[in-house]
């Protein structure tokens, strides 16, 4: 059966906040001054190829301040824009339980002492989360809405060690059933246009989070950066990058395959003006979004249209 979320045929981020909290959520994306297993050594050296200078927090705020002080000079950047509502603490950068319990206990508890913080997220990989992270997660869910971003991208494994993921699909499959067992949210990244896959490879990714319980999905295009190892693979004819009619045909089936319980916390990426390579369309973020709304009307597309229970 049809179902629309606010005029919006996919259970949106903001339509699931607002019914939550009652009022307009803000994320405000931190930097914990982590680093990552896969570019310190641990895993390997380098990094995910896609992965930018910043860990993927291009838009966090500066790791030379205090979680208090990127708070407060994110926030004030905020409210230029919007005066009134709360906010959710989002470590972004890197991976965030990649550090001691202390380290981490103290800066998830002064992010959620912040005023008018009403949730905090947390992103990191399957691989970095111990016994004793788990844990202090589980003590974190009782005090404050929480969930944790687990970045999958692709369920191919030979995929992932083309962009050197540093970990195969069993073990993101052993990190969200670790969350699951302690009640702990999970929101999965996935990646449409990563080098080598086909569109059926991407929505197999798809179907797999449809199924893996967890509440949330962040649907990401591959965006090819400067200073990024995969500039080689783009130079050299491996990679080819997705056309903006191809990601909406991919984003309209991928919305139709999942759960309408599913938050969608996003349908397309960031990337900086000055860094980014390619996809130029994709700097055009709200003639994106408008387009797949309009195609999802066109072609008579709803989150769950598709959606089969195994």
């Amino acid at each position: 059966m049809r179902k629309e979320w606010n005029g919006k045929r996919y259970h949106s981020l903001n339509y699931f906040l607002r019914n939550k909290f009652n009022e307009k959520i803000y994320k405000i994306s931190l930097d914990g001054g982590f680093t990552c297993p896969n570019r310190d050594g641990k895993v390997a050296k380098g990094g995910c190829t896609f992965c930018s200078a910043r860990g993927s927090g291009d838009y966090a705020g500066s790791r030379i301040l205090s979680i208090n002080e990127q708070f407060n000079d994110r926030k004030k950047m905020m409210e230029k824009k919007w005066k009134d509502g709360k906010y959710i603490a989002y470590f972004q950068a890197y991976t965030n339980t990649y550090a001691p319990v202390e380290e981490l206990r103290q800066k998830y508890e002064e992010a959620i002492k912040q005023e008018n913080v009403v949730a905090l997220s947390i992103a990191t990989r399957p691989d970095c989360l111990d016994d004793d992270v788990v844990d202090l997660l589980e003590e974190i869910s009782k005090k404050t809405y929480l969930w944790v971003e687990l970045g999958l991208q692709t369920i191919n494994d030979e995929s992932a060690r083309n962009f050197n993921r540093g970990y195969d699909f069993k073990v993101f499959e052993e990190g969200i059933k670790k969350l699951q067992d302690r009640n702990i949210e999970v929101v999965v990244h996935t990646i449409f246009g990563l080098p080598g896959e086909t569109k059926e490879d991407m929505l197999k990714t798809v179907d797999y989070v449809a199924h893996s319980g967890a509440q949330g999905i962040k649907f990401h295009l591959l965006h090819l950066m400067s200073g990024t190892q995969m500039v080689k693979q783009y130079e050299s004819g491996e990679l080819k990058l997705l056309s903006q009619e191809d990601y909406i045909d991919l984003i309209c089936k991928g919305i139709a395959m999942i759960p309408q319980d599913m938050v969608v916390h996003r349908l397309t990426g960031d990337a900086p003006r000055e860094s980014l390579i390619g996809p130029m369309w994709s700097l055009k973020k709200w003639e994106v979004l408008n387009a797949i709304d309009k195609a999802l009307v066109d072609n008579d597309i709803y989150q769950g249209k598709n959606y089969i229970e195994k």
